[in-house]
């Protein structure tokens, strides 16, 4: 039986990979620097930022900012307007991607898309993370009600009118989870600022 050519070998890999591969897991699937360059001029890999490669031939992403969050910063956690975004309770279309780094972490250099990143404690980071596959890969993004408290945390970083918005439109989802809201308020000692807010939004 024949040996299938590098050239496909390599497509195969990228597909497997949902599409996505940074150069040092390229090169440990047996992928040279020169096939993925010779796959780039003949279109069939675009450059997504330096050292990360996408097949041209997979679908557009859904949320194309989060995959060089996902392939180069396998401990960030997208967070605050990002993640209010993507659980479709605010009506800003965020300029940054926003992405939760732990406390001892450098700033990653990504070129693009623009990033705003949050420096947390372990608990704080840990707390609330859901793993949703999208575009065949595992993105990391905190649940709704951990994404509201930390909103309210940073409030003066993001914008009050943002905050105030998000909690509004979390109560008319029909889906507050208010125990669990309050739950983490608590742990993370921003309950005396969210109820006074919470108490006006569930009377109106």
């Amino acid at each position: 039986m024949a040996k299938k050519p590098k050239r496909q070998k390599a497509i195969e890999a990228f597909r497997k990979a949902g599409g996505v591969l940074t150069m040092s897991e390229a090169l440990d699937k047996g992928i040279h620097r020169r096939q993925l360059y010779s796959l780039k001029e003949e279109g069939e890999l675009e450059v997504l930022d330096r050292g990360l490669y996408r097949l041209t031939e997979m679908p557009d992403p859904a949320f194309p900012d989060f995959v060089p969050v996902v392939k180069k910063i396998p401990r960030g956690v997208i967070c605050l307007v990002s993640a209010l975004a993507f659980h479709e309770i605010t009506t800003q279309i965020p300029h940054f991607v926003y992405v939760a780094l732990p406390a001892s972490a450098h700033s990653p250099v990504i070129s693009y898309p623009p990033m705003r990143y949050f420096w947390y404690a372990d608990k704080l980071l840990k707390t609330g993370v859901e793993e949703h596959q999208i575009d065949g890969l595992k993105v990391r993004i905190f649940d709704v009600e951990k994404t509201l408290v930390d909103c309210v945390k940073f409030r003066n970083k993001i914008g009050m009118d943002i905050v105030l918005e998000a909690l509004r439109m979390y109560w008319r989802s029909k889906k507050a989870n208010i125990n669990k809201l309050f739950k983490y308020a608590k742990m993370f000692r921003v309950e005396k600022v969210l109820k006074p807010i919470m108490e006006v939004i569930v009377s109106i």
